[in-house]
């Protein structure tokens, strides 16, 4: 039999999806399970999107220029600026989802062996990305403790070496929640400015930020415009997961130009999910509004109630719609398993992602979990109790 490439075999698997197994046998077995693994948003799409493919009259789904139509880059151009981000159309390629953005980012910025330094825990993709571009992930650890802020930029100046290309980072994050400030990101720009490097911006969560926080864009970085390339996507911004429209977006042209010729490879990004994308922009501001209230309601049930169980850790995220809590259990990967495969309270479960496959450096993160808070209210509390009745059963629990 022929062997597999290199790269299938270095594939890692998604750490979100891996218990899919074990949460279907216990529904099986007649259990609820509490999806908590998953960024998948109950909130109903915005109804402008969901009109626009109801309305469509299309004798015949064709595709779009292989950038995106240039009526939604246009409109999409313009949301930006209304946002303060001075970008024009031809700053913006759209693309199958923001998977696709970073993974025709990465090949055109880089070469294979070349190394990107990522602060972690990261969306757990960004390894496959790596990858499927032959790069290889340098993290430079942050710590729960201070809520994952920004590592020392000394941190960063440690890991890099001639093979360095670029540094990503999720803004607010995914999976901590953590909303880096301007400070913050100006640091990260003295160190691309220095070294002349690619700065990735992962900012699909831009509109979810709470408790009065602002997000600060990559894309207005003074001195940097040609180093920074954005990554953006309408999966949680209009609760259009289904819906493949991701954007590359950036000010420089050759590399724009150059990232151009990956979008001719596939062709073009779906036709009707542009068309769904490019009415979504048209969402009223007060969809945002209470999208925004509820987000704020469901984190402070799902933190507020991990942080009152006893030697539970979980520090409250900024942004985004997920945390990570550290459990008192030696291994979280195996409480995960357990709590599908032989815990149920009431006929209640919980599955969560183990926070490890989050992490790069190997044993980081083994006793943590993320948690993504897009159930509805009542579903959430009734997810923080089975958490405290399992962790007084788990035999690995810490005491």
């Amino acid at each position: 039999m022929p062997l597999l490439s290199s790269k299938a075999i270095e594939m890692p698997a998604s750490p979100i999806r891996k218990l899919v197994p074990f949460a279907e046998a216990a529904k099986k077995a007649g259990k609820i399970v509490y999806h908590l693994n998953i960024g998948q948003p109950d909130i109903s799409t915005p109804k402008v999107a969901l009109e626009a493919i109801h309305q469509l009259k299309h004798d015949v789904l064709e595709y779009s220029h292989s950038a995106g139509f240039e009526s939604y880059r246009t409109k999409l151009a313009l949301s930006y600026q209304k946002q303060g981000i001075e970008v024009n159309k031809e700053d913006i390629i759209i693309t199958t989802g923001g998977s696709e953005a970073l993974i025709f980012g990465l090949m055109t910025a880089c070469n294979p062996g070349d190394e990107v330094i990522i602060p972690e825990p990261f969306y757990a993709n960004y390894n496959g990305f790596a990858v499927m571009a032959g790069l290889k992930v340098v993290p430079v650890t942050a710590n729960i403790d201070n809520g994952f802020a920004l590592p020392p930029v000394s941190e960063f100046e440690e890991k890099i070496t001639a093979k360095t290309k670029a540094i990503i980072i999720c803004n607010p994050g995914n999976p901590t929640g953590y909303l880096y400030s301007q400070q913050e990101l100006e640091q990260l720009r003295d160190i691309v400015k220095k070294h002349d490097l690619f700065l990735f911006a992962d900012e699909v969560y831009r509109e979810f930020c709470y408790d009065g926080a602002k997000p600060f864009s990559t894309m207005n970085l003074k001195g940097i415009e040609n180093n920074v390339i954005m990554i953006d996507s309408v999966s949680k911004r209009y609760s259009m997961c289904g819906a493949r429209i991701g954007a590359l977006i950036s000010k420089n042209e050759e590399f724009m130009s150059a990232a151009l010729k990956f979008g001719q490879a596939r062709l073009s990004p779906p036709t009707v999910d542009q068309i769904a994308a490019e009415a979504a922009l048209d969402t009223p501001m007060s969809y945002f509004e209470e999208v925004i209230s509820e987000y704020v309601a469901r984190r402070n049930i799902m933190v507020d109630g991990l942080n009152s169980i006893p030697g539970v850790f979980c520090p409250k995220p900024s942004g985004a719609f997920y945390c990570v809590a550290k459990f008192p259990v030696s291994d979280a990967a195996h409480f995960c398993q357990w709590l599908l495969e032989e815990f149920e309270y009431e006929g209640q479960t919980v599955m969560m992602a183990p926070a490890d496959g989050f992490y790069a450096t190997k044993g980081a993160g083994k006793n943590e979990a993320r948690i993504a808070y897009v159930l509805d209210q009542a579903h959430l509390k009734a997810s923080v109790e089975c958490l405290r009745v399992a962790l007084e059963l788990y035999e690995g629990t810490q005491r």
